[in-house]
């Protein structure tokens, strides 16, 4: 059983758990819901309780259980006999806990304009000579799970073609507010993805990709928040999920979420982390996410980006490889730009260069797509395997591999 499970168990005789129904029961979404739901509970001891009582909102009014049809996961709060019930329910497949998760910060936010036609890591992965090819991601939607963003800043007006918002408890904000960043962070991330050229200067991997962005972080049920994001962009057509959170250490808690996704077709592009060597993150330290690390302008792997090295068959090293996550100039909310320290940086130079892959080549699947990033990349001499696996794509190649 989920140790997140079992301490909260310990702790208070109830935990919140996910519950991944079978691919035969997610057909209909009112009968999955029928079957499982009398299984959970509404207890005074739980955090959504505890949360939407400090709201001001009537704990009877929060469902005891939120369901994801796109995903066929359920989310809620179980007692011991829930918990029992749920494991017996022949439409369920697994039960899972649901570790918090959080926000992957930059380590530092410094001022700076953009003064160059493109960005350092644009250069770094030859991006410019898929666009002189015609690849600019042009007819490929993005997933954006982030902290919002700024879709009213020069480069990215006419590249948020859709945003939503949810709020503490998880719920979907209607009506649907205007595109906001609670934060800079996911300015910052979405820029770098499909950032359009402003008076001749690109910071935007995918310049003519469509975005859609949720707003599900930070604050509140995080869990809720997010798997209601999944939701949504998977429904929204996306080819890519680009995610810049996740929770220390490695939980499986969120693994069979992770092979969802890619069944769903989607390509999950994970930041390891930025808590230095012998550490990680999960999702992104799962073998069935595309794991980005970091490197600087030296072509050295970031003294803070995440590493570690696992006792698995498939995949023991992550990040599976590292791009430009340092100095990077990209959008800041309001107007203007600002440059960033992180493998949240990193991880939407991937998302982008994933797009104009798919651009080139619409019928490629997941896997095609990832195998054509993976077989682009060289370790440059110095650089470790431990820290960077694979080493550095280069698009060129990648195109050429695909």
């Amino acid at each position: 059983m989920s140790a997140q499970i079992t301490q909260q168990m310990q702790a208070s005789g109830v935990a919140k758990v996910l519950v991944f129904l079978k691919p035969h029961a997610t057909t209909s979404a009112s009968t999955a819901r029928a079957s499982i739901e009398s299984h959970f509970t509404r207890s005074e001891l739980s955090q959504t309780t505890a949360l939407a009582a400090s709201l001001g909102v009537k704990p009877s009014t929060v469902p005891t259980m939120r369901y994801y049809p796109n995903l066929g996961v359920a989310l809620g709060t179980v007692d011991r006999s829930g918990l029992a019930a749920l494991k017996a329910d022949q439409a369920v497949e697994k039960v899972s806990g649901a570790p918090s998760i959080r926000l992957i910060r930059p380590v530092e936010i410094l001022a700076a304009n953009l003064t160059t036609p493109v960005t350092w890591g644009i250069e770094a992965l030859e991006i410019p000579k898929l666009w002189k090819q015609g690849l600019t991601g042009k007819g490929i939607i993005i997933g954006h799970l982030d902290t919002g963003v700024d879709g009213d800043h020069a480069t990215l007006k006419n590249a948020v073609v859709d945003f939503t918002e949810f709020d503490l408890l998880g719920k979907e904000i209607t009506p649907k507010p205007k595109a906001h960043d609670s934060d800079d962070h996911g300015t910052h991330t979405a820029a770098t993805i499909v950032g359009r050229a402003v008076q001749g200067k690109a910071v935007g991997v995918a310049p003519e990709a469509d975005l859609v962005s949720a707003l599900v972080i930070e604050g509140g049920d995080v869990v809720a928040r997010v798997l209601g994001g999944m939701n949504w962009a998977i429904g929204k057509g996306i080819r890519i999920l680009n995610m810049s959170l996740g929770f220390p250490g490695y939980w499986d808690d969120f693994l069979q979420l992770t092979k969802i996704v890619r069944a769903r077709g989607v390509l999950p592009v994970f930041a390891v982390g930025n808590e230095y060597a012998g550490t990680s993150r999960s999702p992104g330290n799962y073998a069935q996410a595309l794991s980005v690390g970091a490197f600087n302008e030296q072509g050295e792997v970031a003294d803070f980006s995440s590493s570690q090295i696992f006792k698995r068959k498939k995949d023991p090293i992550v990040p599976d490889l590292v791009a430009p996550g340092d100095n990077i100039i990209s959008a800041k909310p309001g107007s203007g730009y600002q440059a960033m320290r992180g493998t949240s940086m990193a991880t939407p130079h991937i998302a982008g260069l994933a797009a104009l892959l798919w651009q080139a080549k619409p019928t490629a699947t997941v896997n095609q797509i990832e195998k054509a990033i993976y077989a682009s990349c060289t370790l440059p001499k110095g650089m470790s395997d431990l820290r960077a696996n694979r080493g550095i794509p280069n698009a060129p190649k990648a195109l050429a591999a695909l």
